[in-house]
């Protein structure tokens, strides 16, 4: 893939994948840290990447997936998981800068008094959650097709079933599944509305 424009254009979601075809885990890790480096609020980076890169694995998450064959099919699936906690991760983002003469103490504790107030409020950790989780999964996506790996974003599987099995912490909700492999035949195209039927001006 020439550039971001050209796997924007190009990704589809594909749902029949050769299951012969495997993903190296370098070239897996190295898709996952460009999806890592989506932007986040306050760059807490509300998200948590649970990989399924063998068959055994895939074949546990194939009925909580509702028995999609491309869950087994797919060279690996990853569920995406949103941070409910993400606060937490305020010292380990926040302090290197300071180490290296980016940040002040000053500006920290600024930064930390707007994090744990809106984590204080009702809704906001899982509507971050989901909003900031949701980015890294974009950008997973298009990492995948500028790699020359397809993919398909699922959210048709049970929540409870999968933090059940595979024994996921409370502190995150499932966001959505995402399957990567190489296509056994080419993904249904699919037209876009206009896109000016999207567009409102703010006057």
């Amino acid at each position: 893939m020439e550039n971001i424009f050209d796997a924007m254009k190009e990704r589809r979601s594909t749902k029949s994948y050769d299951p012969t075809k495997e993903i190296a885990t370098d070239e897996l890790v190295e898709i996952l840290q460009l999806a890592g480096r989506a932007p986040s609020a306050w760059n807490l980076q509300q998200w948590h990447f649970l990989t399924f890169h063998n068959k055994e694995a895939q074949e546990k998450l194939l009925p909580i997936a509702y028995n999609q064959q491309q869950i087994v099919d797919a060279s690996a699936v990853i569920a995406v998981l949103g941070d409910l906690e993400a606060n937490k991760n305020a010292d380990p983002v926040l302090d290197p800068s300071i180490e290296k003469g980016e940040m002040t103490q000053e500006l920290k504790d600024i930064l930390v008094r707007q994090i744990e107030g809106a984590y204080s409020r009702e809704l906001y950790p899982r509507d971050a959650a989901f909003s900031n989780a949701s980015l890294a999964a974009m950008q997973l996506m298009l990492a995948a097709k500028g790699k020359g790996w397809d993919t398909c974003p699922i959210g048709g599987f049970n929540p409870q079933k999968l933090m059940e099995e595979f024994d996921v912490s409370d502190r995150y909700v499932p966001i959505m599944l995402i399957t990567i492999g190489k296509p056994i035949q080419e993904a249904r195209k699919t037209d876009r509305l206009d896109i000016k039927s999207l567009i409102t001006w703010a006057k």
